[in-house]
C-alpha cells in the first residue's frame, strides 16, 4: 500500500499543465475550518507556500488564514515550551538532591517534548522550502484533478476516502482507505468507481518492507524482523499521474469532506524484490481526459485506461 507519497503541492501547477480551474473557494473554506477550529485539517507546508505570494483578493483571504492559524499555533507550542522547560528545570533540582525514577523519567520526557516543539517552532517560521514540506500521509490533504461538467478543476482532497453516505466512524474502521485495490473497484469501492475520478501528480512513493524481504532472505530461528522504509522514484525523473477515486461526504451539522484514494495494482518486478507486494497506478497522459470524464456503463473502458498504465523503472533507496 502506497502509505506515504511526495507530490506537487502547487495547485498553480495543475494549472499550467492541464489548464484547469483551482477551486479557490473550496481552498478558503478548508482553511477557514482550519483556522476556526472546527476541522483538524493537515495541510503540508507546501501548499500553504504555494499561497505565498496572493495574486487576488480569494488568495490574500488565504495567505491571511494560514498566517492567522500559524500565529494561534506558535503561541499555543511556545507554552507548551515554557511549561516544559518548567518541568525539566524542576527534575534537574530534583536530581541534585537524590536519584529518583520518577524524576529521571520527567527530564526525558521534557526534554523530549521540548526538542519536539522546537522543531514545530522551526517548521512554522521557515521561509526555505524542503522535500519533506510536500510528503503527504493518509488523513493529509492534496490538490487533486477532477472533472465537473465540462471543467477541469483542482480541490483540496484529503488522502484517505470516506464514501458519501457512510459514517464519520467509516475511517477508523476501514483505515486503509486512502489506497484502492484494482481488482475491488468493482465491490467495495462500486459506489466511485465510474463515476468520480481523479488525478494525483506524484513524483515518488514510500513504502514499508520487512527487512528480510528487501534483502531477499529468510529469517532464522528466533530472529526479529526489522521494518525499513523505501522511497521509490522513476529511474528517469518522470512524473506520475496517479489514478484516484474521489468522494465529497456530507452531514448535517458536519463540514463538507473531499477525500481521495489512490489505485493500486500488483508491482512491477523490481518493487516486488524490494520487497513490497503492490504499487500505485500512473496513468498515461493521453488517458487522462478518458479517466476523468468516466463511463459507469463501460468500465470495460476504465480498467483498460489502468491496464495501459506507464511502466517506468522504479529505482528505490531507503527514506531518511
Amino acid at each position: 500500500m502506497c502509505y506515504s507519497a511526495q507530490i506537487e503541492a502547487d495547485y498553480k501547477k495543475y494549472v499550467r499543465m492541464f489548464g484547469a480551474h483551482i477551486d479557490i473557494r473550496e481552498f478558503a473554506r478548508l482553511y477557514w475550518e482550519r483556522a476556526e477550529g472546527r476541522m483538524k485539517a493537515k495541510i503540508p507546508k507546501a501548499i500553504d507556500d504555494s499561497f505565498g505570494s496572493p495574486q487576488s483578493d480569494d488568495e490574500r483571504e488565504i495567505r491571511d488564514l494560514i498566517d492567522r492559524y500559524n500565529a494561534d499555533q506558535a503561541k499555543t507550542l511556545e507554552e507548551e515550551l515554557f511549561k516544559q522547560r518548567a518541568r525539566l528545570v524542576a527534575a534537574e533540582r530534583t536530581l541534585q538532591t537524590r536519584q529518583t525514577k520518577a524524576a529521571t523519567e520527567s527530564k526525558r520526557i521534557a526534554g523530549d517534548k521540548i526538542e519536539a516543539t522546537l522543531r514545530r517552532l522551526d517548521d512554522i517560521k521557515r521561509t526555505e522550502s524542503e522535500p519533506r514540506d510536500s510528503r503527504i500521509f493518509p488523513g493529509q490533504y492534496a490538490p487533486v484533478l477532477i472533472q465537473e461538467g465540462r471543467q477541469l478543476v483542482v480541490r483540496p482532497m484529503r488522502y484517505q476516502c470516506r464514501i458519501m453516505g457512510k459514517p464519520a466512524n467509516y475511517d477508523f474502521k476501514f483505515p486503509g482507505t486512502y489506497n484502492a485495490r484494482l481488482d475491488s473497484l468493482a465491490k467495495f469501492w462500486a459506489p466511485l468507481f465510474g463515476y468520480s475520478h481523479g488525478v494525483v501528480i506524484v513524483d515518488s512513493f514510500y513504502e514499508n518492507v520487512a527487512r528480510s524481504k528487501m534483502d531477499g532472505r529468510v529469517l532464522a530461528e528466533g530472529e526479529d524482523d526489522e521494518n525499513v522504509i523505501l522511497q521509490f522514484a522513476p529511474r528517469d525523473g518522470s512524473r506520475m499521474l496517479i489514478a484516484c477515486l474521489w468522494s465529497k461526504w456530507t452531514a448535517p451539522g458536519e463540514p463538507d469532506l473531499y477525500s481521495f484514494a489512490a489505485i493500486t495494482d500488483e508491482p512491477p518486478p523490481e518493487v516486488a524484490d524490494a520487497g513490497h507486494d503492490r504499487c500505485i497506478v500512473s496513468i498515461k497522459p493521453e488517458n487522462v481526459a478518458a479517466w476523468l470524464n468516466p463511463n459507469p456503463q463501460d468500465l470495460a473502458a476504465q480498467y483498460a485506461i489502468l491496464e495501459d498504465k506507464v511502466l517506468p523503472y522504479y529505482e528505490h533507496r531507503v527514506a531518511a
